[in-house]
């Protein structure tokens, strides 16, 4: 067994951010899937929405995330993510996160213009924001002697007692196939997204829903499973993994085009390529469909070569090892599974519905996004409620440890092979793109709900079976995320943000959150 006072699952931004504040107080264990910087944080592009320009406002920027969101943010929420954003800003810049500077602004950083926001408001470190901000706080993270890294270790499951306390989670040792009990006083979700359970995704291959799977398999309160962000432009290629294409992209005047050139936005709303990313999404969709083409342009060239290097280095040069020089060629793309706006219900502190238990970043559901998220938040939400559970946990760890011994232990053949088993995961993310995707409707969802559990019984008896991988976990979580959002779908009998369903197009007048939970069927 291995006891320590916070144990985090999942190191991206939310997660390293909450570890270095907890150390002050606590020690602290981190567990990752791979190496501590494989996130999405590294991936991300874009950046981190803060007020600072006196051009704006706390009330614009909380204005904008509401209406992104489409009546179902939490207010409460939002305000408090918004009036934090420059104290978590200046946090990074003093841990050494470099933002791209502008001798133009009062602020002295260049702010960057994305889509539905009604100002600029980004701080950016060119187009890898996300790179920057984790390899920052990576180095933070591994020079401190209370914080204790795991990496290439998965969770399995949540280890509860009998009066449903979390104490921590079973761990597998990917590289020595052995079962680690992690004990703790407080246990957080930070596992990131859900992506991977999708054909397209801009996620990285870690995305497949382990936190937000085990939160639902102890029984905690799971909630807008639906709302599954796509992003508009990723990279399209039949061969090669495909790669995000900015939201900043379409924020400094890059135009969608159809396959003859024509530009299309207009058709679909007065902020045309500004416009929320749902919109975007299902206007691309549209298109797509009309067509029977397999995807569409961005186009940025009208914009001078050295605008375009400074601002956008990093996808520039991923897009010259395609031939494609986005200065003069237009980029080819589609939309992705990005983000999941749902997830483990939280409230203000990241507590869940399971004592102990807590969820902060895109494992979360803290009513922030509503029912879609406005770019550049979710790294915003990511600092702050790693803010507030680190406030919120400084009692729990002082507390004395109580003394448990988990009485369920996992054991395996370790001589069977679960080739079988894993088999089935293109089939479910074929089933996922099809039926729970940019559009849905009645009849795509229940095939889709029917299927997904004909395939999780072979799944979860195949899991007590075979031996412990890590591929053999994740399988058994993007089955059930798949099914989590097929039922949140199916409950929400209208269409809002980025749920659509053709056949209840409107939107309902009472926005209600789906909340779901397994307690029921124990």
């Amino acid at each position: 067994m291995i006891q320590t006072e916070m144990l985090i699952i999942g190191s991206g931004i939310a997660g390293l951010s909450l570890a270095l504040k907890a150390s002050k107080f606590c020690k602290v264990s981190i567990i990752t899937k791979k190496e501590i910087s494989d996130t999405a944080t590294q991936k991300a592009q874009g950046g981190i929405a803060c007020v600072v320009d006196k051009s704006d406002s706390f009330d614009s920027h909380i204005k904008d995330t509401l209406s992104a969101g489409a009546g179902l943010c939490n207010e409460k929420a939002v305000r408090d993510m918004v009036y934090q954003a420059p104290e978590r800003i200046k946090e990074l810049i003093e841990l050494g996160v470099n933002f791209t500077k502008s001798q133009t602004t009062h602020c002295g950083y260049e702010l960057g213009l994305e889509g539905a926001h009604s100002n600029r408001r980004i701080f950016h470190a060119g187009d890898m924001t996300g790179k920057e901000i984790q390899q920052v706080l990576a180095q933070q993270v591994l020079e401190n002697k209370n914080i204790d890294i795991y990496q290439y270790h998965t969770a399995i499951d949540l280890i509860l007692d009998e009066q449903n306390i979390c104490r921590g989670a079973f761990v597998l040792d990917n590289k020595n196939a052995k079962v680690e009990t992690f004990l703790s006083k407080a246990t957080v979700i930070a596992g990131g997204g859900t992506g991977k359970t999708y054909l397209y995704t801009t996620n990285p291959d870690i995305a497949t829903g382990d936190g937000v799977a085990m939160a639902y398999r102890a029984g905690a309160d799971i909630s807008n499973m639906e709302f599954i962000q796509f992003h508009p432009t990723c990279f399209y290629n039949k061969i090669e993994k495909s790669f995000l294409i900015s939201e900043a992209v379409r924020g400094e005047g890059a135009v969608l085009r159809l396959q003859n050139g024509e530009p299309f936005m207009q058709k679909y709303h007065p902020l045309k390529e500004l416009a929320p990313r749902d919109i975007v999404s299902r206007a691309i969709d549209v298109e797509l469909k009309n067509s029977g083409d397999e995807f569409v342009y961005l186009d940025i060239s009208s914009k001078k070569k050295d605008f375009i290097t400074k601002h956008f280095p990093g996808i520039y040069a991923k897009c010259l090892q395609y031939n494609i020089d986005i200065t003069k060629d237009m980029i080819p793309v589609v939309p992705a599974a990005h983000f999941l706006c749902g997830g483990i219900k939280i409230d203000e502190h990241g507590r869940t519905s399971i004592e102990n238990l807590f969820a902060i970043g895109e494992s979360a559901c803290s009513g922030v996004h509503g029912a879609n998220r406005l770019a550049s938040n979710s790294l915003l939400e990511g600092c702050v409620y790693a803010s507030n559970v680190s406030q919120y946990c400084k009692d729990i760890a002082s507390k004395e440890f109580v003394k448990f011994e988990p009485s369920f232990k996992y054991e395996r053949n370790t001589n069977k092979s679960d080739v079988d088993f894993v088999k089935n995961w293109k089939t479910i993310r074929n089933l996922s793109w099809q039926n729970l995707g940019i559009t849905r409707n009645n009849k795509d969802l229940a095939f889709a709900l029917d299927k997904i559990r004909e395939i999780k019984k072979t799944i979860d008896k195949n899991f007590t079976l075979s031996s412990l991988t890590t591929d053999s976990i994740e399988m058994r979580n993007i089955i059930c995320i798949a099914e989590l959002i097929a039922l949140c779908a199916i409950s929400r009998k209208e269409s809002r943000g980025a749920h659509f369903n053709t056949d209840y197009p409107k939107l309902l007048p009472d926005a209600k959150d789906t909340i779901i939970n397994n307690r029921h069927e124990k």
